[in-house]
């Protein structure tokens, strides 16, 4: 395969810029007087490390990437780093049960909850959720999980959200170096630079990405969050990503701080071009931008809707008593899904057992489909994919009933796209639109023929709309008892929903293209 040395070289410089999420995180141990944690970092990062060394050393004098490799790259890269992202959760797990360390070294007891990591398919799957910023937890009761592994899940979050690409290109890229390339197979476009150049752009980028988490680390204290939680929370919330160090989530705090993590969620649904125009003054592009417009407008009516229903049989098993906590639950679950963070302060469903009812579920269904704004750390069809699809089919309708000679325009927001540009735009949305529907449909029929009949078939779409979105609520069924065939598949949802699809099957074809499995 042609591409095989550039896309090698590639993936080796994400894994040694990625590696060094590792060495950061054993520093966090032994803050945290988790000495026999320390260890497996260390035995990570020399494995993530020494792999991607040797792949960069190995082909360094690759071409730079073209778009196809560029999107074999990003596919292949997120498929890697889920499997070696895995392995602090296998050797923590396995030090707690085995402890072949001294006492001084605070190895505790073994409990169930970090124990289940002891299976690397386990482990696979809380890695690939993370660097997705899906949060789906194999983690029945985070609480008792080991405050280093709380800190790693956050962390795979965080950087998973502005993208591992986005990373690498900010520390080891130089202008002309298919920095663009890469930067657009992360399911993003040449208009999310904010800077004349990519490399310049990404920088931009995490400034405005760690200002924003400091913003909320310092709204959740303010509201009395806890420092630990405060961070962790923070950075899941601001990367939309929904791990939190609790098994209830936010729900496991009062209203005041419920209510605050709400702008935290919108925060992260925001583009990031938008909160640099923002942040230069620039104040009029929360309702002059397309997608900001609609951030706030979907939000709004999806959570009164959601309110409503819930008010009206929607709350199944009477969670809700005043409507001030129907109003709460409301707006923040639908944000939550819609904003692809997954947080959560009520139960969707409860496995077998519902808690609300099918219309609240699909309609919150809806939102995690829809998602937030392309160019942000969401998830989902992206707010602008599903106005080009809207507007562009309306459009179509009528180009029947329009001359030929007619000169034929579509408004999108602010930009005016010609007939050729509609046309292009149109069939890229509605080309991932059907892959995506394709992926859900095989997603949804994996899980009901391996999974009990018992489980209301709503719950079963929602947990795969959730990994495919990159959610991360669940409805009960999601867990470490799941059968194993059932998690590889939401594994596969998680991974072609982070990079939109196309890259991922960019990836299939160029496999069967070099084991001429196709024509």
């Amino acid at each position: 395969m042609s591409t095989l040395p550039t896309v090698a070289r590639d993936v080796g410089r994400i894994l040694q810029v990625v590696s060094l999420m590792l060495v950061v995180s054993i520093v966090v141990a032994g803050v945290n007087a988790e000495f026999y944690a320390m260890p497996a970092f260390a035995i990570s990062a020399v494995i993530m490390g020494g792999v991607g060394t040797v792949l960069a050393r190995w082909f360094r004098d690759a071409p730079s990437p073209g778009k196809v490799e560029a999107m074999i790259t990003a596919a292949s890269a997120w498929g890697v780093l889920a499997f070696l992202g895995s392995l602090p959760f296998l050797l923590i797990a396995w030090a707690i049960y085995i402890n072949p360390y001294p006492v001084w070294m605070n190895t505790p007891a073994v409990d169930s909850t970090t124990d289940v990591f002891r299976d690397p398919l386990n482990g696979i799957f809380e890695s690939i959720s993370g660097y997705t910023s899906t949060g789906l937890t194999m983690a029945s009761v985070e609480d008792d999980l080991p405050r280093s592994l709380h800190w790693w899940r956050s962390f795979t979050e965080w950087v998973g959200g502005v993208g591992v690409i986005v990373l690498t290109v900010a520390i080891l890229a130089r202008p002309g170096s298919g920095s663009l390339t890469l930067f657009e197979s992360e399911a993003r476009e040449k208009k999310s630079k904010v800077m004349p150049s990519v490399v310049s752009t990404v920088k931009e980028i995490w400034k405005i990405y760690l200002g924003l988490t400091i913003a909320a680390i310092t709204l959740l204290l303010i509201v009395g969050m806890p420092l630990w939680p405060a961070i962790n929370h923070a950075m899941t919330g601001i990367a939309t990503g929904g791990f939190s160090v609790h098994g209830a989530s936010i729900g496991e705090y009062g209203a005041i701080i419920q209510y605050a993590v709400v702008p935290i969620m919108v925060a992260g649904s925001i583009a990031f071009p938008i909160h640099y125009l923002i942040l230069k003054g620039e104040i009029e592009n929360f309702y002059k931008d397309l997608q900001t417009r609609w951030i706030f407008i979907w939000f709004t009516v999806g959570s009164l809707a959601l309110t409503a229903l819930l008010l009206t049989g929607g709350d199944a098993s009477g969670q809700f008593t005043t409507l001030e906590e129907h109003f709460r639950a409301g707006l923040f679950q639908f944000v939550s899904a819609t904003s692809n963070t997954g947080f959560g302060t009520a139960a969707i469903g409860g496995g077998t057992e519902r808690a609300m009812s099918a219309g609240a579920t699909f309609l919150i269904c809806l939102g995690m489909l829809t998602g937030a704004a392309a160019g942000s750390t969401v998830g989902g069809l992206k707010l602008i994919r599903v106005a080009t699809l809207l507007k562009g089919t309306l459009w179509q309708i009528r180009g029947v009933f329009a001359p030929d000679s007619a000169v034929r325009q579509l408004k999108l927001g602010e930009r005016t796209l010609d007939e050729q540009q509609a046309e292009r735009e149109y069939t890229e949305a509605t080309v991932v639109f059907v892959l995506w529907i394709v992926f859900l449909i095989i997603g949804v029929a994996v899980m009901l023929w391996a999974l009990s009949p018992e489980y209301p078939v709503e719950y079963v779409i929602f947990d795969v709309m959730s990994a495919q979105s990159n959610v991360g609520l669940d409805a009960g069924i999601t867990g470490p008892d799941m059968p194993d065939v059932t998690k590889w598949m939401l594994i596969l949802n998680m991974w072609v929903g982070r990079l939109e699809i196309i890259p991922v099957a960019v990836l299939i074809g160029a496999v069967l293209k070099r084991f001429d499995l196709y024509t």
